[in-house]
């Protein structure tokens, strides 16, 4: 389980996001990720049977690191004030679907599927989605699917996209931009002893969802 002094540490980085609190915070840091460092080792072995390639990857390189980019955004603040880690077949920086974990107080969540991906890949999805319409519909209007995550992510053009007409059956899902199932979590939730086996269950629910995009990428 997920100790609270992670959450305290980045409840407290949140309203101190600036190098001179942060230093002199390294310990806590350094308890803090050592601390997220072991749930995502937990997790990356649950999701093993189902992702066997993670049984070559190496933990910690699932982990995003906490330094922010800020050379081209107006947010200057130089941390994250979150844990975050991503499973896939090809590692963290694969350009395919995989599952996401962001640990945040009061904003946790797991995420699985394909965010906003190349011209490329994003061909290639709606024309699996067109191809296979029936499929793609029966598991994301399911049940189980609109329970746990409601719809897929509202990320979406205002226009047709290239080589499709208005009266394709598929016409709302052809205009997404990103393909994304999310689960939020409590605080309470992320602390409880159960977390690990209460994640996995929500990445195995969005299992069918990643399997569906990355067949049609490969």
């Amino acid at each position: 389980m997920l100790q609270p002094a992670t959450m305290k540490f980045l409840r407290q980085l949140a309203d101190n996001n600036h190098k001179q609190w942060f230093d002199a915070h390294r310990d806590d840091y350094d308890a803090a990720r050592a601390d997220f460092e072991g749930l995502t080792d937990r997790m990356r072995g649950l999701m093993i049977p189902s992702v066997p390639e993670l049984a070559e990857q190496q933990t910690k390189h699932c982990i995003f690191r906490i330094y922010r980019d800020v050379r081209f955004s107006k947010d200057k603040t130089p941390y994250k004030a979150h844990f975050s880690a991503y499973f896939s077949k090809g590692g963290r920086k694969y350009e395919g679907a995989g599952y996401y974990l962001h640990i945040e107080p009061g904003k946790s969540f797991a995420a699985g599927g394909l965010w906003m991906p190349s011209s490329t890949l994003l061909k290639s999805v709606r024309q699996e989605i067109d191809y296979n319409y029936e499929a793609f519909r029966g598991m994301v209007e399911g049940k189980t699917f609109k329970k746990l995550f409601g719809q897929l992510a509202q990320d979406k053009l205002k226009t047709l996209p290239k080589g499709y007409d208005a009266d394709n059956p598929a016409i709302e899902y052809l205009k997404y931009k990103s393909f994304i199932a999310e689960h939020s979590f409590t605080d309470k939730e992320v602390l409880h002893k159960n977390f690990t086996a209460d994640c996995h269950r929500i990445f195995t629910a969005m299992q069918p969802l990643v399997d569906f995009i990355n067949r049609s990428l490969d």
